[in-house]
């Protein structure tokens, strides 16, 4: 706990300010929690990374997908959930060999750009049993490394109708939180002070699910793409800097 109030104020406010913003994207568009408040968190508080973005991102993914369950296939979702179960496996593998904060916050900037390039890519992908495994496990390795595994998913269902693709992303989304956490707290790299970290930065993401209800009516997914994938490069950029100064 005494590293927590160690951050002080300023820190923590800035922390919550990124849990909010990347919860009203999540919430919209069904991807961008870890995007956005990933890179931001590791500029002030790269000790509580990857677990403490994971903690809050399953009340976030769970919040934002139990508004409409309606739109979920759930037929889609088994060779997902596979894929996940592997990635995360061979990610906590990783992250037990990687002790310095400093080389988790290149990781999670590196992650943020690969998640960029694959939004970009613009590809139709079918979606089918080996595609959702195939991107299960590389959002399994990239979430659980760095907080940021939404872009695979995205990538399968950008071109589906939005209500369908962010209910689907929301899902797997919350679904990875969980194996994620699973595999850091059997490798003993989720301790007290990241859930006492989570804990405090909670209320900016339930306050960030409330926010966006009324929003999601009226905002369509493709509008705020563009300006989303900037605040994360320019955050992941601002980060890269930080770490080369």
């Amino acid at each position: 706990m005494s590293d927590v109030l160690a951050l002080g104020w300023g820190a923590y406010l800035f922390c919550g300010l990124a849990v909010f913003g990347g919860t009203m994207l999540q919430r919209l568009a069904g991807q961008g929690f870890g995007m956005v408040a990933a890179p931001l968190m590791a500029l002030v508080a790269p000790a509580f990374l990857p677990a403490t973005i994971l903690l809050i991102g399953f009340v976030v993914g769970v919040g934002s997908t139990v508004v409409d369950t309606s739109s979920i296939a759930r037929r889609e979702l088994p060779a997902g959930f596979a894929g996940r179960i592997l990635g995360a496996g061979i990610a906590a593998w990783i992250a037990a060999s990687v002790a310095q904060p400093e080389v988790f916050a290149v990781i999670i900037a590196g992650g943020v750009y690969l998640g960029i390039a694959l939004s970009l890519l613009g590809v139709r992908v079918p979606i089918v049993g080996a595609t959702l495994f195939s991107a299960g496990a590389v959002a399994g390795v990239m979430g659980t490394l760095t907080g940021v595994g939404a872009p695979p998913m995205a990538l399968l269902y950008q071109n589906e109708e939005r209500r369908r693709s962010a209910a689907m992303q929301n899902v797997f989304f919350a679904f990875g939180m969980v194996v994620s956490i699973g595999a850091l707290g059997l490798a003993g790299l989720i301790g007290v002070r990241h859930l006492a970290f989570a804990a405090a930065l909670v209320p900016f993401a339930l306050v960030g699910l409330r926010a966006a209800r009324p929003l999601s009516r009226r905002m369509a997914r493709q509008s705020i793409r563009p300006y989303a994938l900037a605040f994360a490069g320019t955050a992941a950029t601002i980060l890269v800097v930080k770490q080369l100064l």
